[in-house]
């Protein structure tokens, strides 16, 4: 599944974001842990120089439920435009987790977020409270279709635009990645 999003980061306070979502679906709120692994023998897990992921694997709780997905980003010009993601539940996640050890994954990094979810048409909007990094805003739009991308982007862009919130310019980075830089985590 293509999953195109835009992340920004909210200026304004919770409580104003929240009084201009509250015209869209509110799905609930869950506390989501999302642990990142990598192979110290393959590179294509692992960050780049610049602390870059272009394919990562992931564990997730998310209140009691478990997920495990491998994602790979498709970058234009060096710019990161969306991302193939392949997720699937699981039963018992701490199984997986000592598989993962017994085949040599090293977990890197945990993001411990709280996530609150609206809906609107075919756009999935999450505000986000990431543990020791910040609060976020990420609209997502997700298709199998062949989908002109930019264009895609282009009308969330929009979207957010409509809102009228205080934000940043998109991130054109995940958590995993803004983690790392802000808490000065190398990978070799």
């Amino acid at each position: 599944m293509k999953e195109i999003e835009i992340l920004v980061e909210l200026y304004d306070n919770i409580e104003d974001v929240k009084e201009k979502l509250k015209q869209f679906n509110y799905e609930g709120l869950k506390r989501t842990i999302d642990e990142y692994y990598y192979d110290p023998k393959r590179d294509d897990l692992k960050p780049d120089k610049d602390n870059q992921l272009s394919h990562c694997l992931r564990l997730r709780t998310k209140n009691n439920d478990y997920s495990i997905t491998y994602k790979d980003d498709v970058f234009d010009n060096g710019k990161w435009l969306y991302s193939n993601e392949y997720e699937t539940k699981i039963e018992n996640i701490d199984m997986l987790r000592e598989i993962f050890n017994k085949l040599g994954l090293v977990k890197f990094i945990e993001i411990d977020n709280e996530k609150e979810t609206y809906t609107y048409n075919d756009y999935e909007i999450v505000i986000e409270n990431v543990k020791d990094l910040g609060l976020f805003m990420e609209v997502e739009y997700c298709t199998n279709d062949n989908v002109d991308i930019k264009q895609i982007k282009k009308q969330i862009q929009d979207f957010i635009d409509s809102l009228d919130l205080k934000v940043s310019e998109e991130l054109n980075m995940g958590k995993p990645e803004m983690y790392m830089k802000k808490h000065d985590i190398k990978i070799d």
